[in-house]
């Protein structure tokens, strides 16, 4: 017998020692010997327990440099191989640039909600808007995808897809879903809703140029489809967040090619929110007459970090032309911060806001951010 050279099983002495064979469990461990040599070292283990015993104390050390994947993928991963494949071949049927975010962010609510599994769609998650104050209103992980489903139905209608009887606005349409959906399980009704946004997405994208301007009904108002998809986009990712928050799951912000096109939908939807606030005698700052077309009080909207921008909004009619030169306050805000500002998530008079000027137009700015929010 002879201790030092093992037998390969072969009826031939290994050219390894037992010194050598030890000095080998490292690179065994991490997989980075020979085939030869790996073959030596697993016949040793079968005979030495001193060395069995270190080379499974290394495997359990090299599992721990292995960190498990995470489904929490890189928001901006999926854009950048779209986009490499597109370099290569450019899309025969292209994706209109303003449905881009609402893809996106259907994806990831999609890609959380298959994370999460089965067991959460009980899971307890509070919906928050204002309407004068905050307001907060406890549904399930269910029910939300529920309301994002029945809202999304306003696009389907407006694109000519089937036509179902609920209520055009959206509060009322999400509680005529729920009161029908009672007990709905929750895989089919993902199902439903990522087949619907799936075929909205297809839907615009052969229909071609033009379909952007078709008017999308919300009852009480109208968006141009392209506004449409970007509300629907915006909403898809507040309440993916609401979900994550809920269950502690970690949910990044969309991206910044993304994010700027939502946050400059809120911004071009203010002046008609201040107008609307000061006709219901809502606002602080006094009204000026200003006619369509002419240039008119504004205030400088400087929103920062991701996705941010510089907007002039109106103060005095809808219709105004808001320029630098009109100004008579400046706002500054973060991206992430003004969004949740403008879903009702944040209050408007605890919110940091950066602020020079008139102070009673800053207040009416940041009121009618908030006045957007709803259910």
């Amino acid at each position: 017998m002879n201790a030092g050279r093992p037998d390969t099983g072969q009826g031939e002495l290994s050219p390894y020692d037992h010194s050598t064979l030890k000095s080998l469990l490292g690179a065994w461990a991490l997989a980075a010997c020979s085939r030869d040599e790996s073959l030596a070292v697993e016949l040793h283990l079968t005979d030495c327990a001193a060395c069995a015993d270190e080379a499974l104390r290394l495997r359990d050390a090299v599992g721990l440099l292995h960190q498990e994947e995470t489904l929490d993928l890189d928001p901006l991963l999926r854009s950048r191989v779209l986009s490499g494949c597109l370099d290569r071949r450019p899309a025969r049927v292209p994706l209109p640039r303003w449905a881009g975010p609402y893809d996106a962010e259907t994806a990831r609510l999609d890609a959380l909600l298959r994370d999460l599994g089965d067991g959460y769609w009980d899971a307890p998650v509070e919906l928050r808007w204002y309407e004068g104050k905050r307001v907060a209103r406890e549904v399930s992980v269910a029910q939300v995808i529920g309301h994002l489903y029945a809202v999304d139905g306003l696009v389907a209608s407006a694109l000519g897809l089937p036509l179902d009887e609920l209520p055009l606005d959206p509060a009322e349409r999400t509680e005529s879903y729920w009161a029908g959906a009672h007990g709905q399980a929750g895989a089919p009704l993902r199902g439903a809703w990522r087949e619907q946004g799936r075929t909205l997405v297809r839907t615009v994208s052969f229909a071609g140029r033009g379909t952007g301007g078709l008017d999308v009904e919300y009852g009480a108002f109208t968006l141009p489809l392209r506004d449409a998809f970007l509300d629907r986009a915006f909403e898809c990712w507040i309440h993916a967040w609401d979900i994550a928050e809920a269950v502690d799951y970690p949910y990044d912000p969309p991206a910044a090619r993304d994010l700027h096109p939502m946050i400059d939908l809120a911004a071009r939807m203010l002046p008609t929110a201040i107008a609307g606030r000061r006709r219901a005698g809502l606002t602080a700052s006094p009204a000026r007459l200003t006619t369509a077309g002419s240039p008119g009080r504004s205030v400088h909207l400087e929103i920062e970090g991701q996705g941010g921008g510089n907007w002039y909004i109106a103060l005095d009619s809808p219709g105004a032309l808001a320029t630098a030169g009109e100004a008579v306050a400046h706002v500054a805000l973060d991206s992430v911060e003004f969004c949740q500002l403008a879903a009702g998530h944040l209050e408007p008079e605890r919110i940091a806001v950066g602020q020079d000027g008139d102070r009673e137009v800053i207040r009416d700015v940041l009121f009618a951010a908030a006045s957007l929010s709803r259910l």
